[in-house]
């Protein structure tokens, strides 16, 4: 049946990583195949992917995804509150798309109040634009410590009286208790919220769980709305976490294959910009974590981070000044995006405690760049062309950084940018490149044209923005077999 809602509909999780964001994208894209003006809204989240909006914010990489599911630019009003984390303790607090201070957990907390105006705000703008709004919890609305001054879960769909769906993911273990345990974490007015529950990523026959369904209808007067399967190769931005398989292999016979390594930095951030190597036949890609010596590579990448100068010290502590230096004399190449660019540079001075303590360290010096910190946030989505060896491909991506950079390097660009302005370095021997650009490798020719510098010869062409709009109809697909869309459209609120 097309799946045509109304109103709004509230998906939570019983844990982080559910399926939430999944699940919502899915239903973004039925209600779009249906003609429906639909919209995802997330109203606090916690990531350090993230993507530049139309007008001209930032928010959390899986609402752009959802976004992309629903046929719409991505806006700020998507995601008003993005908390990217600085520490353990500590976070950037973005508010409708720009930053507002960097605050602790308690003093977050005091700050909620101003936060939430903000995300009422933002849900009544698009309640008045569009037919249906689905709205994205935040890890688990059992969090009994989280529960006062909530605006994430139960507290917003609270105060804006919506309906709740609860997903679980099974491939867990312990899904029936996941489940009944979050329920009973809820007060009597929260549990008659929920609408149902969908089980997600299930693996086997469905027929073999059914006894274990009609327990859960049995005990908790709720129905189930669906079971999804477990779907393998989707090409689709994590929120936050970095993928459970840190590599994925070549896929191209007996043709040598590029092996490119980068750093799971503590505090990486937009990680999605590997999902294109990650998906290419012709890489073999390995994220590389703590304790683990950096294997023999063509490629290193120094990816995106949240706090720089902290970064730094982990990648020298992780003996990865010492690899980089082995690997360059062998001839290897090394490219360094956002954060990574500045790692390369000779100095790194953070003058206001942007990003931690207030103080300058030095770089790994290997190109000629000097970086300073700045309070405002460079956010913009830009296209361009490659300026590395022989090639002019055209190159989309976007910038998201506090640091303003300068020195002899950028007299040798990495992209010519169609505004004028230059971005990045590019060693003079070729082996090292810097840029500030995210997204540099999901254009087809930029990413063929960087696999050739890298050394791969007859560098095949991969569309990756085509590879995730296949994934979204095939979750699409699966959904519309999968869920009881009658039960769920009626589930959604006015």
């Amino acid at each position: 049946m097309p799946f045509t809602p109304r109103g709004t509909l509230m998906i939570q999780g019983t844990t982080s990583d559910a399926g939430k964001s999944t699940l919502v994208a899915g239903l973004c894209r039925l209600a779009r195949r249906a003609g429906v003006r639909v919209a995802p809204f997330k109203p606090q989240n916690m990531a350090l992917n993230s993507a530049v909006t139309v007008d001209g914010g930032e928010i959390g990489r899986a609402q752009a995804l959802q976004a992309v599911a629903a046929g719409v630019p991505a806006r700020i009003d998507f995601n008003p509150v993005l908390l990217k984390p600085t520490s353990d303790r500590g976070a950037q607090v973005i508010v409708h798309g720009h930053a507002r201070a960097n605050l602790d957990a308690r003093a977050y907390h005091d700050y909620k109040r101003v936060a939430f105006d903000a995300v009422l705000a933002s849900y009544a703008r698009l309640r008045n634009e569009f037919d249906a709004v689905i709205v994205e919890g935040a890890g688990s609305p059992a969090e009994i410590n989280l529960r006062e001054g909530d605006i994430a879960n139960m507290g917003f769909a609270e105060r804006v009286d919506c309906p709740v769906v609860l997903v679980a993911d099974i491939d867990r273990g312990g899904v029936f208790a996941h489940f009944v345990g979050t329920l009973s974490c809820l007060s009597e007015r929260e549990r008659a919220r929920i609408r149902g529950f969908v089980v997600n990523r299930f693996r086997g026959d469905v027929g073999l769980l059914k006894p274990g369904l009609d327990w859960l209808e049995a005990q908790t007067g709720k129905p189930v709305l669906g079971v999804l399967p477990y779907l393998h190769g989707l090409a689709l931005d994590a929120e936050d976490m970095l993928p459970s398989q840190p590599h994925t292999r070549a896929a191209n016979g007996s043709a040598p294959a590029l092996k490119v390594i980068v750093p799971a930095l503590p505090r990486i951030s937009n990680h999605t910009d590997f999902d294109a190597l990650r998906a290419h036949r012709q890489v073999d890609f390995e994220y590389v974590r703590a304790g683990v010596a950096p294997p023999p590579a063509d490629l290193i990448v120094l990816p995106g981070s949240k706090s720089v100068q902290r970064d730094l010290t982990w990648l020298r502590e992780n003996g990865w000044d010492r690899a980089i230096g082995r690997h360059l004399r062998y001839g290897g190449k090394v490219l360094g995006i956002c954060g990574g660019m500045q790692m390369l540079g000779r100095e790194i001075d953070d003058p206001d405690g942007v990003e931690g303590a207030a103080g300058r360290v030095n770089g790994l010096g290997l190109l000629e760049l000097f970086t300073v910190l700045t309070p405002r946030k460079q956010l913009e989505n830009v296209v361009g062309r490659l300026a590395i060896g022989d090639t002019e491909a055209p190159v989309r991506g976007y910038e998201i950084h506090m640091g303003r950079t300068h020195g002899a390097a950028l007299a040798r660009p990495f992209v010519a940018l169609d505004s004028g302005r230059p971005d990045g370095a590019v060693s003079e021997d070729g082996q090292i490149a810097a840029t500030y650009l995210h997204g540099v490798f999901d254009t087809p020719e930029a990413c063929a044209a960087l696999l050739a510098w890298a050394g791969v010869r007859g560098a095949e062409s991969l569309d990756y923005p085509a590879l995730r709009e296949a994934s979204l109809d095939r979750l699409a697909d699966s959904f519309a077999q999968s869920l009881d869309l009658a039960a769920l459209q009626a589930a959604f609120g006015q």
